[in-house]
């Protein structure tokens, strides 16, 4: 085990430590839901109850895992786009697809900062996740507006589906191994656990057609 954390770079390398932990424990075990703090901190070589000296609960470990998602999220679209120009809504939604399906851990998130993780931390710390979220949304919108022809309401209405849709189907594309067995044994109900990018882009490059059609500038 390493040695407590006394500078702080020594923090700000222990906090990174357990995130990037969390993330490799939530891929290999198949989700957020099964993420649990002991092998978190045997991950990143800290004592289990060490954890306590950077994050209050794994709850604010994961938020601030989400948190830097969006962060991820952000840099990879305005990257993508950086010499785009006129880009049309079919391209808008392919950008945004390919983007955010490169980021799984953050996709699962999605569902669970919604339904829990920010309700259960102080008003700070849930603060803080707001801030920086929004802060990264309007990064995304800013750098899509520049590279496409799309308005700034369609972007931001296109950006609500692939948050939802995005959220949605990474539940179901990842089944639980109750749902995994299930699925085996009927398999005419399997049928749901699609595969999760391809249905993600037709969705999107739909939603994105159907906006620009119907959310016109005035």
């Amino acid at each position: 085990m390493r040695q407590r954390a006394r500078s702080i770079d020594d923090k700000q390398r222990r906090s990174e430590d357990l995130l990037v932990a969390a993330e490799a424990v939530a891929l290999e075990r198949g989700g957020v839901r099964f993420v649990t703090l002991a092998p978190v901190t045997e991950r990143a070589g800290l004592h289990r109850t060490g954890v306590r000296r950077y994050y209050a609960s794994k709850e604010e470990l994961l938020l601030e895992l989400a948190e830097r998602g969006w962060q991820q999220w952000s840099a990879a679209i305005i990257d993508k786009v950086r010499d785009s120009d006129g880009l049309g809504p079919r391209e808008v939604a392919l950008v945004l697809a390919d983007t955010i399906a490169s980021l799984p851990v953050f996709c699962d998130l999605l569902t669970h900062v919604t339904l829990s993780l920010e309700g259960d931390v102080d008003i700070e710390r849930a603060r803080q996740y707001k801030t920086k979220a929004f802060a990264a949304y309007d990064e995304i919108v800013a750098a899509l507006d520049r590279a496409s022809s799309m308005t700034v309401d369609q972007i931001q209405a296109l950006l609500a589906a692939t948050l939802a849709f995005a959220a949605n189907f990474w539940q179901v594309s990842n089944p639980t191994p109750t749902l995994a067995a299930l699925y085996e044994q009927v398999p005419e109900w399997g049928h749901v656990a699609f595969d999760f990018r391809p249905r993600l882009q037709l969705l999107l490059q739909s939603t994105a057609v159907g906006l620009a059609e119907t959310l016109t500038a005035t």
